[in-house]
């Protein structure tokens, strides 16, 4: 069975084939950073009206990189949400307007639930139940335990700012533009992890997470540093405020503050899965989202969890279709089929 999926949830325009819900076909993905790298973060207009134009090449050339006609696929599968409105509704249009037409199954698949299912795609690999998914990216950071498919139970979620989101917020602090992750990661090499003690918000209790104290901690050793108020203003990294950041960080230890930042964040993300899964005795961890791609993240889980950590490849763990594809299949096989009523749903929530 071959699946074709989409994703705009965001500000990656992407198309898959996938068959069987773990072989894949193709995976393409148009990336949008560099057109909002200018304003710090993405701007939701112009990532939907981006997807207008990248949309119909996306998929014409993952049908082309799977060596699939659309006589040969049996679904369309389609992000509903979450995600921003205007962007998903591109995607979700799409999808109906080319499953009307070619009369293929529609199914829609809750963004996170994508990234659970990114670890079917990972070779020779067959997840078990139950497993305990750690969710983290720019706006969520959930863990969830799933003992079926389709079977959510929501053990913790973040009261605050996500893992995603502090990453990004305290890049832009630092002076080191967007996205955050991948930045905070670059500068962090070679810093010192122990040279500031950054706080572990609710290390010890519970399983929600917390990381708004730990982004306000980085902003107070910064002005404790530089001995002045860091400039706010617009998020543009074009606009005088963020120029003015850029010129602060300059003296500051960059690297010790991104090195401890980051250490502070994995060792909460850590701490609270390893105590889930012994609490749940979840047979395996599956990790999903953007966060997902931190080489201290992925280091650290297993080190801590032993062998029985799932963790995509890079490709696999930021926003993209291969992901929808694989839960589509799996929501079709246990008879989802959405009509043509099916609407965006920025909000939607996994558990």
């Amino acid at each position: 069975m071959h699946i074709l999926g989409i994703e705009t949830s965001c500000d990656e325009t992407a198309a898959a084939v996938v068959e069987d819900g773990r072989l894949l076909r193709s995976n393409v993905v148009a990336s949008q950073v560099k057109l909002h790298a200018a304003y710090g973060g993405v701007v939701p207009e112009v990532a939907a009206r981006q997807h207008l134009v990248l949309l119909s090449p996306v998929v014409e050339q993952a049908l082309r990189d799977a060596d699939r006609g659309w006589d040969d696929l049996d679904a369309v599968a389609v992000t509903r949400g979450p995600g921003l409105a205007g962007a998903l509704l591109v995607g979700l249009n799409f999808a109906k307007a080319v499953a009307l037409a070619r009369g293929k199954a529609l199914v829609g698949v809750n963004h996170m639930e994508g990234h659970v299912y990114a670890n079917w795609l990972l070779p020779g690999v067959e997840p078990q139940f139950p497993l305990l998914c750690l969710l983290v990216s720019g706006a969520h950071t959930d863990l969830i335990l799933m003992r079926g498919h389709g079977q959510y139970r929501l053990l913790g979620r973040t009261r605050d700012d996500a893992a995603g989101e502090a990453f990004d917020k305290v890049a832009r602090l630092l002076g080191l533009g967007y996205p955050g992750g991948p930045a905070i990661q670059r500068a962090a090499e070679g810093g010192d992890s122990a040279a500031f003690a950054f706080p572990r918000a609710m290390l010890r209790s519970g399983l929600d997470f917390s990381f708004s104290g730990l982004k306000t901690a980085v902003l107070r050793a910064v002005e404790r540093l530089s001995g002045t108020a860091v400039p706010g203003g617009q998020q543009s990294d074009l606009s005088p405020a963020a120029a003015a950041r850029r010129d602060l960080a300059a003296g500051l230890p960059v690297a010790d503050l991104a090195a401890s930042f980051q250490r502070a964040v994995v060792d909460v993300l850590v701490e609270k899965t390893s105590r889930a899964a012994s609490r749940y005795r979840a047979r395996q961890v599956a990790v999903g989202g953007g966060v997902a791609a931190n080489a201290l993240l992925r280091a650290e889980l297993p080190c801590r969890l032993g062998g029985e950590v799932l963790v995509p490849p890079l490709a696999l763990c930021t926003d993209n279709a291969a992901m929808i594809a694989a839960c589509g299949y799996y929501r079709l096989t246990h008879g989802q089929r959405d009509g043509w009523d099916l609407d965006a749903a920025p909000s939607l929530r996994l558990a």
